[in-house]
């Protein structure tokens, strides 16, 4: 089991920053592939971002692509999302994931093919 704790979540203006922080426990972080999700009101939650174990390769949503980093510190048993530029439409619940058996670039970006979610963080950008 691995447990997963997001937090960095909060209120920006649209075009502001924040950087979430997902901390695991319980295993190895590099025993996992981990991704971002997020959900909005009445929405599907939906493929943000995710980072092989090793964090040399990286995936991204096509909304966030050139705005939104991963990445990911083993050491430390940490994944980050720094998002910059921020718009109304990211706003939404946000979501860390881990699994250990993902292969392929469709995994990467299923919601179901994650064993492992943290509870959430809430991002809300004003316009």
């Amino acid at each position: 089991q691995v447990q997963l704790v997001e937090s960095g979540g909060g209120l920006v203006q649209a075009g502001g920053s924040l950087r979430l922080t997902c901390a695991a426990s319980g295993r190895t972080l590099s025993w996992y592939a981990m991704g971002w999700f997020r959900q909005a009101p009445g929405k599907e939650r939906e493929f943000v971002a995710a980072v092989s174990r090793s964090g040399g390769r990286t995936l991204y949503a096509d909304s966030v692509k050139g705005r939104f980093t991963i990445s990911r510190d083993n050491a430390k048993n940490m994944m980050y999302l720094q998002m910059n530029n921020l718009q109304y439409e990211d706003t939404a619940v946000y979501y860390c994931a881990a699994d250990p058996t993902l292969r392929t670039y469709t995994d990467y970006q299923n919601v179901g093919s994650f064993t492992y979610w943290g509870q959430g963080t809430q991002v809300t950008v004003s316009s």
